[in-house]
């Protein structure tokens, strides 16, 4: 077998082109994979909705029903960031099951990758900067909920500090947060992580790369993780429209390949999703975002995972 990806025809669907929030990347992924031969029939897994009672384990339930049957405030949607449609809850259901089975996968199999997924910015009880439902949290509370993992670590390296998750999962001991993060980037009110690294703006591949090597150095033996969840953004990107870090491709393929080797080295299994990247080139994005799965399926292959 392959390297498991997951993905859905729903997690894209017709939005405004002038909006900010790239809604096209994921199906425009999904036709790179498949054109670049990473993805095919037999390694494509599709994913059910996730249930009430699913985002229920790290969402407040009068937010769950309020959403979904557009009952938000004005003030509300402005914070989410997105205009509310019957497709955008189909979808937002729909990737956090995504997320949630490619969780499952990669404990499986050693690695999965998700073709969506690391919504950080979703809080328990509202919406935040494009994310809706935390799936890195409802994934935590899902796998410790049902003792497929005693201790996992959720390791964020979207450009944007992952305050969602560190708040909803402040008083879970044995899911440990851990965000490398623009320090003078969104959110302006930083929440606290088990582990927070603030980079400075304008860094570039190799300061990027040393610092992550550190932290993985240190965390990884000090946690002993059953999984590590990777929050893969390439919003770090230097042509992203909202990152303000400096790495290249080839220093996103890095250090992509260096979180999983060293994961995969220690025996820690790792579930990846794609995070954020913004760019009004649609096809460039999508191809940034490709490099994990480039990236991951080499691994899988060197290793023969599987």
């Amino acid at each position: 077998m392959d390297l498991p990806l997951v993905y859905h025809p729903e997690y894209s669907f017709r939005f405004a082109s002038a909006h900010r929030f790239p809604m096209e990347k994921f199906v425009l992924l999904h036709d790179h994979l498949r054109v670049s031969g990473v993805l095919g029939n037999h390694n494509l897994h599709q994913p059910e909705r996730a249930s009430d009672e699913l985002l229920g384990l790290a969402h407040d339930a009068g937010y769950v029903e309020r959403f979904h049957y557009n009952q938000l405030s004005r003030e509300e949607i402005r914070r989410m960031g997105l205009p509310w449609s019957e497709q955008l809850w189909q979808r937002t259901t729909r990737a956090v099951g995504g997320s949630v089975l490619t969780a499952e996968l990669a404990l499986r199999h050693g690695l999965a990758c998700h073709l969506a997924g690391g919504t950080h910015h979703a809080h328990h009880d509202f919406a935040s900067g494009f994310c809706i439902f935390n799936d890195l949290a409802i994934i935590s509370r899902h796998l410790l909920a049902t003792g497929q993992v005693r201790r996992l670590l959720i390791l964020d390296c979207d450009v944007h500090q992952g305050d969602g998750t560190a708040c909803i999962l402040q008083d879970e001991p044995d899911a440990v947060t851990v965000s490398l993060h623009c320090e003078n980037n969104f959110p302006a009110r930083k929440a606290h992580s088990d582990w927070d690294i603030p980079l400075p703006r304008g860094l570039d591949d190799e300061g990027y790369l040393q610092v992550l090597q550190q932290a993985l150095d240190y965390l990884l033996p000090l946690y002993q993780p059953d999984l590590v969840l990777y929050d893969a953004g390439v919003d770090v990107h230097r042509d992203d429209a909202l990152g303000y870090l400096n790495l290249t491709d080839a220093g996103i393929a890095r250090r992509d390949r260096l979180v999983i080797d060293q994961c995969l080295g220690r025996d820690i299994p790792v579930c990846a999703v794609i995070g954020g990247g913004y760019d009004k080139d649609r096809h460039a994005l999508a191809r940034r975002h490709g490099i994990l799965h480039h990236s991951a399926r080499d691994i899988w292959r060197e290793r023969g995972l599987g």
